[in-house]
């Protein structure tokens, strides 16, 4: 049984119309499926048929383990996003991209297919002068409407700078994580590892937060 009716389907098609370069997605599951690996896949699958820009490549995370950890893929199900010539951006989707989550993964692939980054003067100038890793684990649940919101912005981040890694992390499927990084709501944004931020917060709030973590591993 499909994910998306008719409906859905026209719409995402209409939709992915605007993408004109190839966007590869690299799905990373395993034989013994996670809780929600088949339904990430299928939603991986029937996004690819709507586009003949899109191309999915699955593989076995056991089995491909030495280009899950050049890809630096650790959990699963997992989802990369990749473009033209198979350019890693370092946009990840960990946990199934569902409810509103399938709104950003539908943006992640429309900022890869066009190219298109949107992003202030004031954040693109600071990700020019970025010198050092950056990683961004942005903590969502489908049923959260503020969620998109700081994916999409985390995502374009990662899009605009070689030195950014950004992830979705459905929180449900790795409450591990949730502990770890003390996710009591969500969205929240870890950024390397010791600095957070909650809510859907403006771009020049996340860029500020951003300085003060790059700042802080610097010392």
């Amino acid at each position: 049984m499909r994910l998306m009716d008719k409906d859905t389907q026209d719409q995402v098609r209409n939709l992915l119309s605007a993408v004109r370069s190839p966007v590869t997605i690299h799905m990373f599951t395993q034989d013994f499926e996670c809780g929600y690996c088949k339904e990430t896949r299928q939603i991986a699958e029937e996004v690819a048929e709507l586009s003949d820009q899109l191309t999915l490549h699955v593989h076995d995370f056991l089995k491909e383990k030495e280009l899950a950890e050049a890809m630096g893929i650790d959990k699963i199900p997992a989802l990369a996003i990749n473009g033209e010539n198979d350019r890693d951006y370092g946009i990840r989707f960990y946990g199934i991209p569902s409810g509103y989550e399938f709104t950003s993964l539908l943006e992640a692939i429309l900022a890869v297919g066009t190219g298109e980054v949107d992003l202030d003067p004031a954040t693109l100038e600071f990700l020019e002068s970025l010198e050092t890793p950056l990683h961004l684990q942005v903590f969502v649940t489908p049923t959260c409407p503020y969620c998109p919101q700081a994916v999409v912005l985390a995502h374009r981040l990662a899009m605009a700078s070689d030195k950014v890694r950004a992830d979705m992390i459905e929180v449900t499927e790795f409450p591990h994580l949730g502990q770890r990084y003390s996710v009591m709501g969500v969205p929240r944004t870890v950024i390397n590892e010791d600095t957070y931020i909650e809510g859907a917060v403006p771009e020049f709030m996340l860029l500020e937060k951003v300085r003060a973590a790059v700042a802080l591993s610097a010392n």
